[in-house]
């Protein structure tokens, strides 16, 4: 037992030393936001990170959240190519879960291990500046595209990461909800993966790592791709064994690798101490993309 300990410990060591004062973003999402086991794993993950020396910074979704209150409200949901659709009303509700009570949550559950969380929303300080999102979608290549409203969801234009900065040089954790703001003070609902990308970007990170309900990228048997370059990846999107919801999430990480940040992961946030497992041991239990 003693050696098997301490076998452990000399695993993760190059790693520590790898990771310490490196900046981690971490996109929190899926079943591990539910499961009340899994939820305190992670906020576990989160705080030993930072007490080893990693600067890890939360980007959280909530989608099963906001459609509890939808529902408990009366107001429906819809989904356009995969995002709500974003109406005033549905737009309260989403700042209104994702700012307060999920976002919250996260942050009580660091500072409970004693993880000095601060939680944001992207309007805060100016961190996320959005757009509206435009969605084209042409079924008909001798027409002309149709022009898709999907409401208040908005696309990042621009990320000014100096209150992340501070934060971080003070020594707290960063917990951001996926809420930007518009030139004329509008709120927008963002992708939560998409902000991850874009954080993880502004602040140079050595990490990204989004935290899904998958195992990572599969292969044709449905085994997983522990490694997987740019490349492969373009050719598996065209030849269709990437789809459905795994493509936003590699072109997401893609995107980071592109603007500066040095490795993405994809991982299944089911597992228990998801985060620690593929950052500090050899094999990883996720999918790692890099460019080539």
């Amino acid at each position: 037992m003693t050696n098997t300990v301490a076998d452990i410990l000399i695993e993760v060591l190059p790693y520590i030393k790898k990771f310490s004062t490196k900046i981690v973003v971490i996109k929190y999402g899926g079943h591990a936001m539910v499961d009340e086991g899994l939820k305190q794993a992670f906020a576990d993950d989160i705080t030993l990170l930072k007490y080893i020396g990693v600067n890890p910074v939360v980007v959280h979704g909530g989608g099963p959240q906001i459609n509890v209150v939808l529902d408990a409200m009366g107001i429906g949901s819809t989904f356009i190519r995969g995002m709500r659709y974003t109406d005033d009303a549905t737009m309260d509700v989403v700042e209104m879960v994702l700012g307060g009570k999920v976002n919250k949550d996260i942050v009580a559950r660091i500072n409970r291990e004693d993880g000095k969380a601060v939680g944001l929303t992207g309007k805060d300080g100016g961190l996320i500046t959005a757009e509206k999102l435009k969605i084209y979608h042409q079924s008909d290549k001798n027409k002309p595209p149709e022009i898709i409203d999907p409401g208040m969801v908005g696309n990042v234009t621009q990320v000014n990461p100096a209150i992340l900065h501070t934060l971080i040089d003070q020594g707290f954790i960063p917990v951001i909800a996926p809420v930007g703001i518009g030139k004329n003070g509008e709120t927008y609902n963002i992708n939560a993966d998409v902000v991850a990308s874009k954080i993880a970007s502004a602040l140079d990170a050595e990490r990204l790592i989004l935290v899904t309900d998958v195992d990572g990228v599969l292969d044709d048997n449905q085994k997983l791709i522990s490694s997987i370059t740019d490349g492969q990846i373009a050719e598996q999107i065209a030849d269709g064994r990437i789809k459905g919801g795994m493509i936003p999430k590699v072109e997401c990480a893609l995107e980071a690798l592109r603007n500066g940040v040095k490795k993405s992961h994809i991982i299944n946030g089911k597992t228990p101490h998801a985060v620690l497992l593929e950052l500090f041991t050899n094999s990883g239990i996720g999918t790692q993309v890099f460019v080539d």
